[in-house]
């Protein structure tokens, strides 16, 4: 096992490598574990379908930077160019700017006061509060939370709920299971329910004292449903939100060691 602890993070595919980059500007030592692979559906009926009718949608929502990826391809095979009279909303700022580069349309997004990249924060936007019989598409992965497609449809939309894509849980390496049971590592990093969920299994003792950085309130509470006892909340789920959150944990880590020892000395 490496006598340095590192900072281990969980986001998967190039924006795990854009959270490590942004983490290590700190100064940390990052070790990444994709404990989650995500990969596009092939094209279904269903999908075809949507595609095909895409301008017959009032509303699109867009859950994730990888849904936002895989509807992008999509609009680009059947729609040249874009219909027009559809607002796009995004669950996080990730996922507004890959919509906004890829189709360069403009995006909604949760508002800053609330603070978090979450479903519920989109959902208290003004303009989703009365949906009567308008046609929402709902891009998504394969499983996943149903409270957004449950309060659409509650508020009165017509809502297709598209999966567009799976995930595929990952067991560590080794080497990183031990660290994972051990706890030597400086902080977790996860940005996922299913990931967190999932880490738990492997995560015991000494691993649920070390810091847990996490990116919204519902995941501090899941994670102390789980056993972890120092869940921060970071800033949103944005690299530069988590990579703050990190840096903070471990200087307070460091300041209260330093304290202990003076009281020990």
């Amino acid at each position: 096992m490496e006598t340095q602890p590192r900072v281990v993070i969980t986001r998967p595919g190039e924006r795990g490598a854009v959270l490590a980059a942004a983490i290590a500007a700190y100064g940390l030592p990052v070790a990444r574990f994709e404990a989650m692979s995500v990969e596009a559906l092939p094209e279904t009926s269903e999908q075809r379908a949507a595609w095909l009718d895409f301008d017959q949608f009032r509303r699109v929502m867009v859950v994730s930077p990888f849904a936002a990826e895989c509807l992008a391809e999509a609009l680009d095979r059947f729609w040249p160019q874009l219909p027009v009279g559809i607002d796009y909303y995004a669950v996080g700022a990730a996922t507004a700017a890959v919509l906004h580069e890829r189709l360069g349309v403009r995006v909604h997004v949760p508002p800053a006061i609330a603070g978090e990249d979450t479903s519920e924060a989109l959902l208290t936007l003004g303009s989703l509060r009365a949906l009567d019989h308008e046609k929402v598409l709902l891009v998504a992965g394969e499983g996943g939370r149903t409270l957004f497609a449950e309060t659409l449809a509650a508020r009165g939309a017509r809502v297709t709920r598209l999966a567009v894509y799976r995930r595929t849980l990952q067991p560590p390496e080794p080497a990183m299971a031990e660290c994972l049971a051990t706890g030597h590592f400086r902080a977790l990093v996860v940005s996922s329910g299913e990931i967190l969920d999932y880490l738990a299994r492997w995560c015991a003792g000494a691993a649920l004292n070390q810091p847990l950085i996490v990116s919204s309130a519902r995941l501090a509470t899941l994670a102390g449903k789980l056993g972890f006892r120092d869940p921060v909340v970071a800033r949103g789920a944005t690299p530069t939100a988590l990579a703050a959150a990190v840096s903070n944990a471990c200087d307070s880590q460091e300041a209260d060691v330093d304290q202990d020892d003076l009281e020990k000395g």
